[in-house]
């Protein structure tokens, strides 16, 4: 159709076009008229989405243009809305910049891994898109003001995939789908595979003894009636992956597997019709069997693996109740809350600042702060302590741990993206994603291997044609399907979310793509002291007054008031042991690291270390002699008061240190402290290597020199000083218990607070890289073992089959060992 011929119908809607208007879309190289732009707008957009053919095959024309729209375009379309992408989009760093977890359906092997995150990275907007094999769950992270999420899940159904946003109750409906589709497929292919294999024998057995030529050709012709349901239905999933594959101009797993299948079934159809020649229905029905029993059980590992996974997301509950009117003058107290004051209200309703009745029993909904009761927590499936910890009036609890005592009522304070249980599942998440460098090895491997296959293949069909034609179907067959690319990709991701479920387990979460094998090869274990090694709750054992002018009180008092203002752990065992009302300061001045001075009815004073304190007077000498942490408070003529610290060691670190000498590692404690009390330290754990009076930057030189004599340094601390030489260490781990900055720093973070899980992590570490090479060598070592002997003809077809299921089967099964540590 040309512009000067005009058509009295719109191409699109089938409305009249005015003879005045221009308005053309190219359809299958012809110029088809529009009636309006907007038929125009939409009619472009279904065929550069590469749907053209629903104008081939549509029945009647719409009378409105957005009727014309597939349906699931117009589905699509509703994720770009804000209101509906506030449930599974995260913003990263700006307006624009937002990362999504999305499902992948359709994944068969790594090379459809490969041909989304290649096909995904290349689009204009995106700016990061890995996939999780063993999941089948993408991390899309786009630029928002370049291309929309609606977007992104079109281009996945361009080429052949259906990719929706994380959820995980529908991740489980899908898994569970497929799992049943699966169970139909095998059973189909099991139930008539075992009678075609009845024939089989009969007519294999009958070479041997004699066979009527009838009964031959009959049991052919019964095989064949009985393989055909096999290749349309069960076997259809290959075919259907393969076609796929080879539409968008790559070859994937199932391209060599549907080969070998085809060229069987066409091979034994042709010998049925002319009565001559071997059959592989048998074959096929194996293959068939074998391939799917494989998949089978992958299918019930991810299933098993996202459970575990997606407990955590699992842990909130669906209704909280609510208190209506909390500071109402009649309100008393959490045990007698009634019904005019309590409501139930959906989790998802609630809002930050309200307040919230949680009874014995029940989990807590959302991050808060306690404002009424005391009772027990257990927070063991998010920290991995297995103890409930009791909670009082201004304590923090962690949305999704129980309350196992009292009822409390809570005021929220955190939720969705900000809350500690989105924190946790993201970092998770995270490191499902992580790739060792060995793994990115393998994925190279894989990407290529098919191609490889299929050359070699053409070559061994060639020559045994040329030598020997009564077999080359045969030996094809068996070279084609007794390869196994999908263990090559499986051995890592299989084995990284095992290790992650783990890992969650006991509270040690990897926030870095190399925390697994950087822990794993770890030769230096170093400690900061005051909240990691120690319990980091400084108390305040004994007040020494050394003035008859002042009593233990009043100096306590004055302490306190000098402190009053600092976040120091000191200052705040001071102003705890006070029991009086705290006096007015006057020139309060801190001096970073020595101490502060202030003036306290036109009296000056001064309360530090005993550096400052020498500073302005003269420090009896019996308080300066022994190791015990002191911190002292004068005035210019006096030194009035010696306050004795105490800050008691995790009971766990002992042990902690005992194994890691165990397993010949070097220990190392790095403090700010003063070096009586670290050496002291050192000496009551078994510590190697003591290092005091360390500022930040003198922390990070030291651990830059172990790390110049060749080691692998692992650093563990809790404060804002440590954030520097977290930064350094070549892996860091920070404790949850501790400053934000240094959990921002860190590589990993310890939950559960309990040192101990450092050791259990690098045993989990170890044990994962160990399988992981195992799993790389088992897959390479059998392709290399495999292909030959059956290019050579030392491999029937439906050994090969049974090879390559067994060969991915051994890799998952392998990774599953994980699963099966002791870690506590």
């Amino acid at each position: 159709m040309n512009k000067n011929s005009k058509p009295t119908s719109c191409f699109h809607c089938g409305l009249p076009v005015e003879a005045s208007l221009n308005i053309f879309v190219e359809y299958k190289n012809k110029n088809q008229a529009m009636c309006c732009y907007g038929c125009q707008a939409v009619a472009e957009a279904i065929i550069n989405s590469g749907m053209d053919d629903f104008y081939q095959y549509r029945t009647s024309n719409a009378e409105k243009p957005e009727e014309i729209v597939p349906e699931f375009l117009q589905q699509l379309k509703a994720y770009d809305s804000t209101a509906v992408q506030k449930k599974f989009v995260h913003k990263i760093s700006d307006e624009n910049t937002l990362e999504v977890s999305l499902i992948l359906e359709g994944i068969t092997c790594a090379a459809c891994i490969w041909l989304n995150e290649k096909h995904l990275n290349s689009l204009d907007g995106i700016i990061s898109a890995n996939i999780n094999y063993s999941t089948h769950r993408a991390r899309v992270r786009w630029d928002n003001s370049k291309i929309h999420l609606s977007d992104i899940l079109e281009s996945i159904s361009r080429i052949g995939y259906l990719g929706h946003p994380y959820d995980p109750e529908q991740n489980q409906r899908v898994l569970e789908n497929e799992r049943k589709q699966q169970i139909k497929r095998l059973g189909l292919s099991g139930v008539l595979g075992m009678q075609i294999m009845i024939f089989a024998v009969a007519m294999y057995t009958g070479e041997w003894w004699g066979i009527d030529e009838t009964f031959k050709q009959s049991f052919r012709w019964i095989s064949f009636a009985l393989c055909v349901p096999i290749l349309l239905y069960a076997s259809s999933v290959f075919f259907k992956s393969a076609y796929r594959d080879i539409k968008n101009k790559r070859v994937g797993m199932d391209v060599p597997v549907s080969l070998g299948i085809a060229i069987a079934f066409g091979a034994s159809t042709v010998n049925t019709l002319s009565g001559y020649g071997e059959v592989y229905f048998d074959s096929v029905a194996m293959f068939t069997f074998f391939l799917l029993s494989a998949r089978f059980f992958e299918i019930g590992t991810r299933k098993k693996t996202s459970e575990a996974t997606e407990a955590l997301l699992n842990l909130k509950p669906a209704i909280a109740t609510r208190i209506i009117n909390y500071k109402h003058p009649s309100f008393e107290s959490a045990t007698n809350a009634t019904e005019e004051y309590r409501e139930s209200v959906a989790v998802s309703e609630l809002k930050t600042g309200d307040y919230l009745l949680v009874r014995p029993g029940e989990i807590i909904p959302a991050d808060g702060k306690i404002i009424d009761g005391i009772s027990g927590v257990n927070e063991s499936l998010i920290t991995g302590e297995s103890l409930p910890i009791t909670k009082q009036i201004n304590d923090t609890v962690i949305g999704g741990s129980t309350n196992t005592e009292n009822p409390i009522i809570i005021k929220i304070t955190e939720l969705g993206e900000d809350s500690v249980l989105y924190s946790i599942q993201q970092l998770i998440d995270n490191a499902q994603q992580t790739k060792p460098a060995i793994a990115k090895l393998a994925d190279k491997i894989a990407s290529w291997f098919v191609s490889i296959l299929l050359t070699i293949a053409t070559g061994v069909a060639y020559y045994w044609y040329s030598v020997d034609p009564s077999q080359w179907l045969e030996i094809t067959i068996a070279t084609l399907v007794v390869s196994c690319p999908c263990a090559l990709s499986l051995a890592t991701p299989a084995a990284i979310t095992a290790a992650s479920g783990q890992l969650a387990k006991i509270g040690l979460l990897p926030k870095s793509t190399h925390a697994l094998e950087t822990f794993a090869q770890a030769t230096d274990f170093v400690f900061d002291k005051t909240g990691t090694l120690t319990e980091g709750k400084i108390t305040l054992d004994k007040t020494i007054v050394h003035s008859a002018d002042v009593n233990e009180a009043r100096a306590l008092v004055i302490a306190a008031s000098l402190e009053a203002n600092s976040e120091h752990p000191i200052a705040k065992a001071l102003l705890a042991a006070n029991q009086q009302p705290l006096l007015n300061i006057k020139h309060l001045q801190h001096i970073t690291g020595e101490g502060i001075r202030g003036t306290i009815d036109n009296t000056d004073w001064f309360i530090g270390n005993q550096k400052f304190i020498q500073k302005h007077c003269h420090i009896t000498p019996e308080c300066s002699k022994d190791n015990l942490n002191k911190i002292f408070l004068a005035c210019p003529e006096h030194h009035i008061a010696t306050f004795i610290l105490s800050d008691n060691l995790r009971p766990e670190s002992k042990s902690l240190i005992e194994k890691l000498h165990q397993q010949q590692k070097h220990t190392h404690l790095m403090s700010g402290d003063r070096i009586e009390t670290a050496a002291d330290i050192s000496k009551q754990l078994g510590i190697q290597h003591c290092l005091a009076n360390l500022k930040p930057e003198d922390k990070l030189a030291e651990v830059k020199a172990l790390q110049d004599r060749g080691a692998i340094v692992v650093m563990t601390g809790d404060g804002v000083n440590d954030a520097p030489v977290l930064a350094g260490a070549n892996l860091s781990i920070a404790m949850g218990k501790g400053t934000q900055l240094a959990a921002a720093t860190a590589d990993m973070i310890l939950l559960s607070n309990n040192i101990e899980h450092i050791y259990h992590g690098y045993r989990i570490a170890v044990k994962t890289l160990r399988i992981i090479r195992q799993n790389l060598s088992w897959a390479l070592m059998y392709n290399i073992v495999a292909i030959p002997a059956a290019a050579t003809g030392y491999v029937e077809p439906w050994l090969a089959a049974l090879g390559m299921s067994a060969s991915s089967l051994v890799v998952i099964l392998n990774a599953l060992r994980l699963n099966r540590m002791k870690v506590t």
